[in-house]
């Protein structure tokens, strides 16, 4: 069964900046690198309602369900916890309320806002490509990943 995930950019337009999550040395995977608010789905639960609840979880802020557009789907083979593989659909918007903060500091090393122009290279593989296409203004497209 695949796994369904879903990530949020959070653009502050105005400010040039993203939210991004700095992985944890207690992280599943991805130890140190840089992502995106990212979680998995449960069950009978919309993926719009998936998103709002992973960015609220780890960062504390509110999005609506309203203002998420789908900006990109990464679709792997395999991942951690997905052995038949997993499809992450990434949103964007740039409508929130609150400040980010660090709400899971046992998973996350940081949670804060980046410049777009530092977004980090050590990022996320799928999650990396999603956000720099979106920023480039590239139309939203699926990332294959590990298919032979």
């Amino acid at each position: 069964m695949t796994l369904l995930v879903a990530a949020v950019i959070v653009h502050d337009r105005a400010a040039d900046r993203v939210v991004l999550i700095q992985r944890g040395e207690h992280a599943k995977f991805g130890q140190g690198m840089w992502d995106l608010p990212v979680g998995k789905n449960e069950p009978g639960e919309p993926v719009t309602a998936t998103a709002v609840r992973e960015l609220y979880e780890e960062t504390g802020l509110v999005v609506a369900a309203e203002s998420l557009k789908v900006v990109h789907v990464v679709h792997a083979a395999l991942g951690v916890e997905a052995p038949s593989g997993y499809l992450t659909v990434v949103f964007a918007t740039d409508e929130w309320t609150g400040e980010p903060e660090n709400r899971e500091p046992r998973k996350h090393a940081q949670v804060r806002w980046v410049q777009v122009d530092a977004v980090p290279e050590e990022f996320v593989r799928g999650n990396g490509q999603a956000l720099r296409q979106y920023l480039d203004g590239v139309e939203p497209q699926v990332s294959p990943y590990g298919w032979e």
